[in-house]
């Protein structure tokens, strides 16, 4: 039974839904990470919110770990390269929470508009300053989106609600995903210089980091107000406080700060600053969608395979992966079979899917093939790991479809290029089920890729099969199953043997010393 460890305060539906679908679970809050580190390793699983800091050290100690559910979006608390490299997948929330920080961005700028929170003290202290309040309105004005994901696109069908004018910059919008929001997509530049408001949706990235800089802050028009509820970092905050000072920019409100939490900060007290402590996710829904679906989400992979909303990892749903499965089996062999043969560096991995092959979800079946070639190497890589594996040293991947069907129903084919030229094995599944090897290396051969193997090379001759028998049978291997193939009739011919036992040194050199043997080598699958 998986185990899963709850580490930060969550509702308490997630652990129900866990225990529900076979999963053992602890709910265990409030740890130091000397703490964490101390327990983490009796779990596959590990549930956070905010406060639990996924770092290399933490992920060194999980050896049983296989997920990680953050129940919100940001995942800066969670180490993702080291946890891709460690094999495990990382996952979030992305849309639990997407309408609740939306109508927070939109609740921040009413109040910036009409100066709320102002206007409140004031009246509570006994005042009645109805003169010193003249907001805006938000009609007819211009809305700049930076970032037009899935937050940012709930914020502009909200605004254009208003009859605000819609602007944004995000490199990843198309025009025709534009169209369909009803917003103008705009370079940063000419959103600083249009937007009455801007309002941020973006992740906190090397990209994005002070998007809104001293120097960007500057392009901006006179009045400005600004809206943060994505991340804290995405805004110089210093120089939006000198903004704010020298009237430049009208009003902000800052939901995240560079730093959390923010119980001192310069801009506390800056004239039109407004602040909430990170609320953008704080509504009794989200806090319970984002528990629910996380606890759904580690308990589909833990159990069935299936993969959602992963940051390093492709997505694999849970109807998906039983179809998937006995293609990523079979690609999985495929790479394991051409990293045992091939020789020399790797530039380029090329994976060719084939008929009802290519009509699949291909990052698992790339993955699965990088991580059978890559497993030859290393005994702790896995699909979760392997492209980064596979990029980290520098390897070319390729992903081709072929929707027609050649001579199978359904192939993959997996080549790589070496400094001793372009190598290719190709397989197919017999019954939709069973892995099956059909071409190694250009020559037509059928065989199971299982257990241990013997991979040989001979001058097609006769006698050559009665001399190998003869040997394997006085070494005392008994063989299981025996495919030949060849290109031609007394040219080169393969034969690819499964034997009972594992394959030693002096059983290799043996079969090598056998006349016309060209080339042999030990295989496990």
């Amino acid at each position: 039974m998986p185990k899963v460890l709850i580490s930060d305060k969550m509702d308490p539906l997630a652990a129900q839904i866990f225990r529900n679908r076979g999963v053992e679970v602890d709910e265990i809050t409030g740890k130091t990470p000397e703490e964490l580190m101390a327990i983490i390793g009796k779990y596959d699983g590990l549930a956070i919110r905010s406060s639990t800091k996924v770092t290399k050290e933490i992920l060194e100690a999980a050896t049983n770990l296989k997920v990680v559910g953050r129940a919100g979006i940001g995942v800066d608390n969670v180490d993702i390269p080291a946890a891709s490299a460690k094999g495990v997948v990382v996952m979030n929330t992305p849309f639990g929470n997407s309408i609740t920080t939306a109508e927070h961005a939109i609740a921040l700028m009413f109040a910036l508009a009409r100066q709320l929170p102002e206007a409140d003290a004031s009246t509570q202290a006994g005042k009645w300053e109805k003169n010193r309040f003249m907001g805006v309105e938000l009609t007819a004005k211009t809305l700049g989106l930076i970032g037009a994901g899935n937050i940012g696109s709930i914020v502009a069908d909200r605004a254009l609600g208003l009859r605000m004018k819609v602007v944004a910059y995000d490199p990843f919008l198309t025009p025709e995903r534009a169209l369909e929001m009803g917003v103008e997509k705009v370079e940063l530049d000419q959103l600083l210089a249009r937007a009455d408001f801007i309002t941020l949706h973006t992740p906190l990235t090397d990209q994005t980091r002070n998007i809104l800089s001293a120097e960007n802050l500057a392009k901006t028009k006179k009045g400005v107000r600004i809206i943060n509820c994505a991340r804290g970092g995405l805004i110089d905050e210093a120089a939006l406080k000198k903004g704010l000072e020298s009237g430049h920019v009208a009003g902000a409100a800052l939901d995240v700060f560079a730093v959390e939490p923010a119980k001192e900060h310069p801009l506390f007290g800056t004239p039109n600053f407004i602040s909430t402590p990170h609320l953008g996710a704080s509504t009794t829904e989200a806090q319970v969608n984002v528990a629910i679906q996380i606890a759904e989400q580690m308990a589909d992979y833990l159990t069935t395979g299936g993969i959602t909303n992963a940051l390093n990892v492709p997505s694999l749903s849970a109807e998906e992966a039983p179809r998937l499965k006995p293609y990523m089996a079979l690609a999985e062999k495929l790479g394991s079979l051409v990293g045992q043969l091939a020789h020399g560096g790797i530039a380029r991995v090329s994976i060719h899917s084939e008929g009802a092959a290519a009509e699949l979800n291909q990052k698992p079946i790339v993955s699965a093939v990088l991580a059978g070639f890559l497993r030859v190497h290393s005994d702790t890589v896995n699909m979760v790991n392997a492209p980064f594996l596979a990029k980290e040293r520098g390897m070319e991947v390729r992903e081709i479809r072929t929707e027609r069907e050649g001579d199978y129903h359904s192939l993959i084919r997996v080549s790589v290029k070496t400094g001793a030229g372009e190598r290719s094995v190709a397989g197919t599944l017999f019954g939709d089920a069973a892995p099956r090897l059909v071409e190694l290396f250009g020559v037509k051969v059928e065989a199971d890729l299982a257990g241990d193997m013997l991979y040989i090379v001979n001058e097609d001759a006769p006698g050559f099969i009665g001399r190998l028998g003869t040997a394997l049978g006085e070494a005392g291997v008994n063989i299981g199953t025996f495919h030949l193939g060849r290109q031609s009739a007394g040219g080169e011919a393969v034969l690819l043997l499964s034997v009972d036992d594992p394959v030693g040194p002096d059983l290799v050199a043996a079969v090598r010393a056998l006349p016309g043997v060209k080339t042999v080598m030990a295989l496990k699958f």
